[in-house]
């Protein structure tokens, strides 16, 4: 017998190994952001990036918040750098559940889970809510990172017709009965991509639809304190009908630091409690410290916001001065009173997506709009963000993007 025909037979498998089993199908239907691939290739200094979905970096309150952690750090270091509650830290519930009550929506800490980012937020609520085949329905053009979630949950996605206006009632209503979905999306104050905000009587009309149809609404909420001009408007949540079906989503990351990773939901009881669960599975919790110290900020958050926008203001006014000579005849945009983003529109003749590479050539980047559309999308529109540029870097900026489209 040889040495070959004498070996243990586990031996001889191991030199043909099987392949290994396949991503699960959700994995597979579902690509990466096409933002991100772009910034990838826009990193470049000497790009003027109009595509990302950033805040300044400039205006971050660095000396502020290196306090507020230090005093954390220095008070409180066994809490700050031990495990914490699935709900989050009480001291920042409690702070973030006043700043909510003053901004309208009245709400108690319990309301309240504290996550990962809004973003996660919106992953537990697909968790806890979606089942693969379930029906969402969203503005079209929506949030892309919505998008996104709900494909990587098994949802069917269907956009609801809308206008400047955003979604319309009477379309929303024939959507729900024709197609009986879980939810609605919605991004109603300076939406991510278009700017738009929702005016007060359309969300009245969207939350009457909710209460008669049967429908929960998911009303996200990351850029509502950037305001820098026009009038609040009430939030849906806090509308006759929407208060037992609406869950409200929001972020820190606008108004202190994305690194943070600091977002919440508030939602009914039964709701918030499937969400629990699901973040208990998902990472136990958020960061204490990081969560301590954003209370201890929440001293000096309203100052350091209007600081924010009045720098964001005068950025957004810039590319509103810059767009007619930047754009072919015949473009239309947007004009956000808040948030981050504008939209526009060139003719019918432009592709934005084919446009891109040509674009970036002149060291300057959008976003194409098409990747925004749960439906047919128009490939002529695209996404401009205003704040990340001063002011001359938004003029040169734009005069490189008439160059790229051919002006």
């Amino acid at each position: 017998m040889t040495v070959a025909e004498s070996a243990p037979r586990f031996l001889t498998t191991l030199a043909e190994p099987a392949p290994v089993p396949p991503l699960a199908a959700r994995a597979r239907r579902v690509g990466g952001s096409p933002v991100r691939d772009i910034l990838a290739v826009t990193a470049r200094p000497e790009m003027i990036n109009f595509a990302g979905g950033l805040p300044a970096p400039e205006l971050f309150d660095r000396e502020g918040m290196a306090a507020a952690f230090r005093e954390v750090l220095a008070d409180a270091p066994a809490q700050a750098l031990q495990y914490s509650t699935t709900e989050g830290e009480p001291v920042l519930r409690a702070a973030l559940a006043a700043r909510i009550t003053a901004r309208g929506l009245p709400t108690t800490p319990d309301d309240l889970l504290i996550t990962t980012g809004s973003q996660q937020a919106l992953s537990l609520l697909a968790t806890a809510l979606l089942e693969p085949g379930d029906t969402v329905l969203v503005e079209d053009p929506c949030y892309l990172a919505a998008l996104q979630v709900f494909g990587l949950a098994g949802a069917r996605v269907v956009a609801v017709p809308g206008d400047a206006d955003g979604v319309d009632p009477a379309a929303l209503e024939e959507a729900i009965r024709r197609e009986r979905p879980k939810l609605l999306y919605l991004v109603p104050t300076f939406q991510n991509p278009t700017g738009r905000t929702m005016p007060a009587p359309r969300r009245t009309a969207i939350a009457a639809v909710a209460a008669r149809q049967g429908l929960w609404i998911v009303e996200d909420d990351p850029y509502g304190e950037l305001r820098y001009d026009g009038e609040p408007v009430p939030w849906i949540a806090a509308l006759p009908g929407a208060e037992d079906r609406t869950v409200v989503l929001g972020s820190f990351s606008k108004v202190m630091a994305p690194g943070l990773r600091l977002g919440w939901l508030r939602a009914p009881a039964e709701l918030r409690w499937a969400c629990t669960v699901a973040k208990q599975a998902a990472d136990l919790h958020t960061p204490t410290l990081n969560q301590l110290a954003a209370a201890r900020y929440m001293d000096v958050l309203d100052a350091h916001v209007e600081r924010v926008r009045a720098v964001y203001g005068a950025r957004r006014d810039a590319m509103l001065a810059g767009l007619p000579a930047a754009l072919p005849p015949g473009s239309q945009w947007s004009r956000p009173e808040g948030g981050m983003f504008l939209w526009v529109r060139l003719p019918e003749s432009y592709d934005t997506l084919a446009l891109l590479p040509r674009v970036v050539e002149q060291n300057v980047a959008y976003v194409p709009g098409a990747p925004f559309y749960a439906g047919a999308p128009d490939p002529s529109t695209l996404r401009l963000c205003f704040v990340t540029q001063t002011p001359e870097e938004i003029a040169e900026g734009l005069r490189r993007l008439a160059r790229g489209l051919g002006g």
